[in-house]
């Protein structure tokens, strides 16, 4: 009889550590752009909807300090580590930066607020970071020049322990090596 409570209890007491999270299944949408419908010229800008866009030439450095400007930060929701589309124009600046000089490396840091588990938080964030990666590599950057590395909790960046505080903490950071 004690065996059978026992089990009981080692069973809720892991039930009770699941997340209905699946940490396995990175939603990500393929724009590498590289299918062009029948009939259509890719460099022709005359259709309606289409716009021109003219190339800006920089030298590497100025390039690099540009894109160090931009927002590298790429927030997400509460226990999830789907891309929100209001970030894709960030992964895809900077997944074009990076396909522009393949001696360009990147790191992708993933972090967590600090509500849950030191191994639960270091492996959502990095399925942020690898969520990151997996789209900048959609678009066409090379493996190679990508690194995805969780952080989980350790490296918050704002204090506290208010809504607004875990918000800022819940992550993706791209940086350049």
């Amino acid at each position: 009889m004690n065996r059978l409570i026992w089990a009981a209890a080692v069973a809720v007491f892991l039930s009770a550590c699941g997340s209905a999270v699946k940490l396995d299944d990175v939603p990500v949408e393929d724009k590498t752009g590289t299918s062009v419908s029948k009939g259509t010229d890719p460099n022709a800008g005359s259709a309606v909807g289409q716009r021109a866009v003219t190339g800006v030439s920089l030298d590497n450095a100025s390039a690099t300090a540009a894109m160090m400007a931009t927002n590298r930060v790429v927030y997400f929701d509460y226990d999830s580590f789907m891309i929100r589309p209001e970030f894709q124009p960030v992964i895809e600046a900077h997944a074009k930066f990076v396909k522009g000089d393949k001696s360009r490396k990147v790191a992708i840091e993933g972090h967590t607020d600090e509500r849950g588990g030191r191994e639960y938080n270091l492996a959502l964030g990095q399925k942020r970071a690898e969520a990151v990666r997996r789209a900048m590599s959609l678009q066409g950057v090379s493996e190679n020049q990508m690194e995805a590395v969780s952080f989980g909790k350790e490296k918050p960046a704002v204090q506290g322990t208010t809504e607004a505080a875990f918000e800022k903490n819940r992550r993706a950071e791209i940086s350049y090596r």
